[in-house]
């Protein structure tokens, strides 16, 4: 059964996570299509998954969330949402500290239809406004086109380069820095 809508946008809302989206969120894990551009190289089973999210969701230093857009409406009440399937997560973990960092991931399926950017700019508005940070950071592996083409659209700026920091589907490969600082989001 979903979680409760914390914040929604147009086509997008970003709901709690909950225990019953361990095998939604296994996918990030096991789908080469979205653990390689993560630079995910271990795959975990969804007991893994399951003990992952007392470590990850659960944690107050950490805002995780499950992105959803339209779809069947299940039983229950959900705030009058009816943006329910899964299509991808967003979280910033260290919400307590200085600089959060972001890792968001989206569906193939759901590629090139906005929703990635919507996702991103509502978890960065929760931030920015829930949490006492100064910046935000994230980042990309330079194969990863979409992501890094997203991060710098949204206003983030490249502040370092990681040379051949991760060996993924057997070749080592860049992972390029980001931030964004309070002011130049909301000079915005």
């Amino acid at each position: 059964m979903p979680g409760p809508v914390v914040v929604s946008g147009e086509t997008v809302a970003l709901r709690t996570v909950e225990r019953e989206d361990a095998e939604f969120l296994q996918r990030s894990s096991t789908d080469p299509r979205i653990r390689y551009l993560l630079g995910s190289i271990h795959h975990r089973s969804l007991a893994q998954q399951e003990e992952g999210l007392e470590h990850w969701a659960e944690d107050d230093g950490n805002a995780v969330f499950v992105a959803c857009v339209d779809g069947e409406d299940p039983p229950g009440d959900y705030s009058g949402d009816e943006r329910t399937t899964p299509v991808g997560s967003f979280s910033a973990r260290h919400v307590d500290g200085v600089r959060p960092w972001l890792a968001y991931w989206l569906l193939p399926e759901f590629h090139g239809e906005g929703y990635g950017r919507e996702m991103a700019e509502l978890g960065i508005d929760y931030v920015f406004r829930n949490h006492d940070v100064h910046g935000i950071s994230a980042g990309a592996y330079e194969f990863n086109d979409a992501s890094r083409g997203l991060l710098e659209s949204l206003g983030f700026t490249q502040v370092a380069r990681r040379r051949e920091s991760r060996y993924i589907d057997g070749d080592y490969y860049d992972e390029v820095q980001y931030d964004l600082l309070r002011r130049e989001w909301e000079d915005d």
